[in-house]
């Protein structure tokens, strides 16, 4: 279980492939901290350490997760953005996140606004995810707040602090983004279909 408040950013260092899967060496200031088998969100992706080295760290990510994320699409010297599990006497700074990444979305607009900027994405809204404005979407593995939902799409404000301590810093149009939807919201949608 994640808050979606992004702790640390990574860099893959290396990327071996096995069979389907794919194991990703990271570079990150949190390695030191990291124990085997501890569960760590790579850009919103729940997986878990397998491997720890000095400053490095290794997760493998299964043919399924590679088909339904963006991790497939990273490239030795990527950054992605890194969040270790909540403790439950932790606050609870974002919303609830679990690291199970719904669909992938498209960054169709990046603006500069005056100091923050605007992000807006596309979706394939037949797969039944829905957001509200003024609810809550992770992105990459950031909590955030819609500020304008349509059917197929919404927009988000991110303010200066998040821009330069995340991957939106590195965020443009065309690229795929990981998208985990809000559960409560989730879970309506699904009795509402009933």
């Amino acid at each position: 279980m994640f808050s979606g408040i992004i702790e640390s950013l990574g860099k893959v260092e290396s990327i071996q492939a096995n069979k389907g899967n794919l194991t990703f060496k990271i570079l990150s200031l949190l390695a030191n901290e990291l124990k085997i088998d501890q569960s760590v969100a790579h850009n919103g992706v729940c997986l878990t350490v397998v491997n720890i080295e000095n400053t490095y760290y290794e997760v493998t990510a299964i043919a399924e997760t590679l088909e339904k994320t963006n991790l497939g699409t990273l490239n030795v010297g990527d950054w992605v953005n890194l969040e270790r599990c909540i403790r439950l006497n932790d606050r609870l700074d974002g919303h609830i996140v679990q690291g199970h990444v719904d669909q992938t979305g498209i960054c169709t607009k990046a603006q500069e606004q005056n100091g923050s900027w605007l992000y807006s994405f596309e979706y394939d809204a037949s797969k039944g995810n829905v957001t509200v404005e003024k609810g809550s979407v992770c992105v990459n593995g950031v909590s955030l707040t819609v500020v304008n939902s349509t059917q197929n799409g919404f927009s988000v404000a991110i303010i200066p602090y998040t821009y330069e301590h995340t991957t939106f810093q590195f965020l443009k149009p065309g690229d795929a983004v990981n998208l985990e939807f809000d559960i409560l919201g989730k879970y309506i949608a699904r009795l509402m279909q009933r």
